[in-house]
């Protein structure tokens, strides 16, 4: 049987591309109540408040599940771990379009986010071990941007079985759960369960390993700056990201008036628009450590200030109707937002090599926990003002609280502050 080590380079661009398409399916179940929002929430009389809800306890089973599968990673094999839950959220995701009622669709909702949990420290211990330090970021790039490819297609598939009949959205639901199982038939033809035994070897920048250094406890970590600075800064590309993923077709729809049909097509812009600037982030980190200009830790703030600048551009939004102006800003933040991710799964990889499935854990529960109920604030907001504009706006400022963390509590990079 094949060891990693025999495993060809192009073998391990392969494999992220395999997982690249898990968070492609990943985002196609999670996406689907977004699209079909505004049917879901008038079939079944639902308000603004209520549909926040349904967010609400998908972030805390996402919380739950990051806790959870993040500690199992670091524990199980990874081999056996992962086709279990995409398995997991694959059947939520069918069975959510089964529900005959709000309650019931919040427990499919609550459960599709626990499983869905388990993707990230799955998906990033994979690419750890695969990958090495320099080739990173732009592997996480490559993870990360099936969320798009995934948000992209989804409206489309939607497009095609949506009709006029009160109830067709059920069937959106069912099909793209579906497509998990084909997802875990490839990961078992591709992978063997040595592959996934050991990381790649950290080297430095001439190439050579580094001499191998004690494992660090995870109190250690829990307790350093680095961990801290992470920590907000997710916050902040977390609350952009999730706000304009669940609100935007109805700020289209509903704030700017836009048809269901305009605002699908649009929303599979927005979300190549978003996989456009994924791509970039993780080209422009490679580029700048090849270049010299950058370590890689370096390359990584600088691409994440970068990307904070496209999401502030949301403080034109309450200025902009309807028109190309408003949308071209829309695809500029979309592309910020999800440039933010592959900085930030990397920054996690930094932290400890002994801890990456429970730091991401850690890190996931954290954020899912304190940004869902932001959810059911923004509806009752909108319930009560009528406008989506000032949320949006708060939104995309939300990552600065990433660059403030890098400056004060991450001064220097792992490699000078041992």
């Amino acid at each position: 049987m094949p060891s990693l080590s025999s495993r060809s380079s192009s073998w391990r661009w392969w494999i992220t591309g395999l997982l690249l398409l898990a968070t492609t399916i990943n985002y196609m179940d999670r996406v689907t109540l977004a699209v079909a929002s505004v049917r879901v929430t008038k079939e079944m009389g639902l308000s603004e408040g209520q549909y926040g809800d349904l967010e609400v306890v998908f972030g805390w089973g996402f919380a739950i599940g990051s806790l959870v599968f993040g500690f199992l990673a670091d524990r199980l094999r990874i081999y056996w771990l992962y086709p279990m839950v995409l398995g997991g959220w694959s059947l939520m995701g069918m069975a959510s379009g089964w529900v005959n009622g709000h309650e019931s669709l919040l427990v499919c909702r609550a459960l599709l986010g626990f499983f869905e949990a388990g993707h990230w420290p799955c998906a990033l211990k994979t690419t750890f071990a695969v990958l090495n330090e320099k080739d990173r970021t732009m592997g996480n790039s490559i993870l990360q941007s099936g969320a798009s490819i995934g948000a992209v297609i989804t409206p489309q598939v939607m497009k095609l079985l949506l009709t006029d009949q009160p109830g067709s959205w059920r069937t959106t639901f069912i099909v793209v759960g579906a497509v998990g199982f084909a997802w875990i038939a490839l990961w078992f033809l591709m992978l063997r369960p040595r592959d996934l035994d050991a990381p790649q070897a950290t080297t430095k920048p001439d190439g050579a390993p580094k001499a191998s250094t004690p494992a660090t406890s995870i109190w250690t970590v829990l307790r350093s700056g680095p961990f801290w600075s992470v920590a907000i800064l997710i916050l902040g590309a977390q609350t952009v990201w999730h706000i304009y993923r669940v609100w935007l077709m109805k700020f289209l729809q509903t704030g700017r008036g836009y048809s269901e049909t305009a605002s699908l097509n649009f929303n599979s812009a927005y979300f190549i628009a978003t996989d456009v600037g994924c791509f970039l982030a993780g080209l422009l980190s490679l580029w700048l450590v090849r270049r010299g200009l950058a370590d890689p830790h370096g390359a990584r703030r600088k691409v994440y200030f970068g990307a904070c600048l496209l999401t502030s551009l949301s403080v034109f939004i309450p200025w902009l109707g309807q028109g190309w102006l408003l949308l071209g800003v829309l695809l500029l933040i979309g592309a910020g937002a999800l440039a933010l991710f592959p900085c930030y799964y990397s920054f996690v990889q930094e932290l400890s090599a002994d801890h990456v499935g429970r730091l991401t854990g850690i890190l996931s529960m954290w954020v899912w926990a304190v940004t869902s109920p932001m959810h059911r604030f923004f509806g009752m907001v909108v319930d009560r003002t009528g406008s989506y504009d000032a949320g949006l706006v708060l939104a995309g400022l939300a990552p600065w609280l990433g660059v403030l963390a890098l400056i004060f509590l991450w001064r220097k990079s792992p490699a000078t502050s041992k």
